[in-house]
């Protein structure tokens, strides 16, 4: 339990810090949602840092983490795209960007807060 513990709180870290950042930058009041948040982590340590773990690679950690958060991202942007009328497309091209990005990183950084804490 203390493993996955860890891995949820340093991919939080690294995710939520980069996401503020980006966010504060970009349209910030939009994306308020901590339960988005609480989900989505676990999805990264489910989806991208378990396995990672399994084959001992940080970067299978960071490939799965980039792989979800793309899939991930994809699904909100391109819904929105095909129904709000002023979603541009320039929003969803740099979101998916962001997204796996920062999904890369967070996973990886899981993957490292594990390894780290040896549990």
């Amino acid at each position: 339990m203390i493993r996955w513990l860890a891995a949820y709180v340093g991919a939080a870290v690294v995710f939520a810090g980069l996401d503020a950042v980006w966010l504060t930058l970009t349209n910030g009041p939009i994306y308020r949602a901590v339960l988005f948040y609480v989900v989505y982590l676990a999805g990264v340590v489910l989806f991208a840092v378990r396995p990672a773990l399994a084959t001992r690679r940080w970067r299978t950690a960071a490939a799965l983490g980039a792989s979800f958060g793309f899939v991930a991202y994809a699904t909100y942007d391109l819904t929105n795209q095909a129904t709000l009328a002023l979603w541009e497309t320039q929003v969803t091209v740099f979101d998916l960007a962001w997204g796996t990005l920062v999904t890369a990183a967070g996973a990886t950084a899981g993957y490292a807060a594990v390894r780290l804490t040896r549990v």
